[in-house]
C-alpha cells in the first residue's frame, strides 16, 4: 500500500464565506500519486473550514459563487446566524473572556486582533458551521482517477468572515 500527500494553498477573501472548487487539484494529486485503486481524503486542518462533496453548479452570482453554495450558506445561517455581537449579547457565548486574554498573550496577537479589536474574533458561527459540515471528505480512486460521477466536485470552504487569510487543503491518496 502506498500513501501520497499534497497540500493546496488557498487564500480566503473574508466578508463572506470563501468557497473553492478543489476538484482539479484532487484529480492532479491522484495522477501524481501513481495510485490506481484506493481512496483519496481531502482535509481541512482549520477549525472554521470544511470540505464537502457536491454537484457542480453552472449558475453563479456576479462574484462567481455557485447557486448551491449560496443556498448552503443561507441554510447554515438559518441555523447559525452570523455572529455580530460581543458575548454575552446575541446567541453565542464564544469567545469568552479567557479566550480573549489568551489570544492577547500570543506573540502574534496583532494578527488576530488588529488594533486590539476583540470583535475580530467574532466567528462562533464559522466554527459551528464547520463542525456541522465536517473537515474532510473521502472518495474512491478507481483506475487512477477520481471515482465520482461527471457532476461530482470537491469543495473547500472557509466560513470565517473576519478577514482574508492563508489556508491549506491537504490531499492524501492511499492505495495500490
Amino acid at each position: 500500500m502506498a500513501v501520497y500527500k499534497e497540500t493546496v494553498k488557498l487564500t480566503s477573501h473574508g466578508g463572506t464565506p470563501s468557497f473553492f472548487n478543489v476538484t482539479p487539484q484532487v484529480r492532479e494529486a491522484i495522477a501524481n500519486s501513481g495510485i490506481k485503486n484506493g481512496i483519496v481524503t481531502i482535509i481541512s486542518p482549520h477549525t472554521t473550514c470544511s470540505v464537502f462533496f457536491e454537484e457542480y453548479v453552472h449558475d453563479v452570482t456576479e462574484d462567481g459563487t455557485e447557486f448551491l453554495q449560496i443556498d448552503l450558506n443561507k441554510a447554515l445561517s438559518g441555523i447559525f446566524p452570523d455572529q455580530t455581537e460581543m458575548p454575552p449579547e446575541g446567541p453565542y457565548m464564544y469567545p469568552g473572556e479567557a479566550h480573549f486574554v489568551d489570544v492577547e498573550s500570543w506573540p502574534n496577537a496583532a494578527d488576530y486582533l488588529p488594533g486590539g479589536d476583540r470583535r475580530a474574533l467574532l466567528n462562533a458561527d464559522a466554527h459551528l458551521k464547520s463542525t456541522l459540515i465536517g473537515s474532510s471528505a473521502t472518495l474512491e480512486v478507481d483506475d487512477g482517477k477520481l471515482g465520482v460521477g461527471s457532476t461530482g466536485y470537491v469543495y473547500f470552504v472557509d466560513f470565517d468572515r473576519a478577514k482574508g487569510r492563508a489556508r491549506k487543503c491537504k490531499i492524501i491518496v492511499i492505495g495500490e
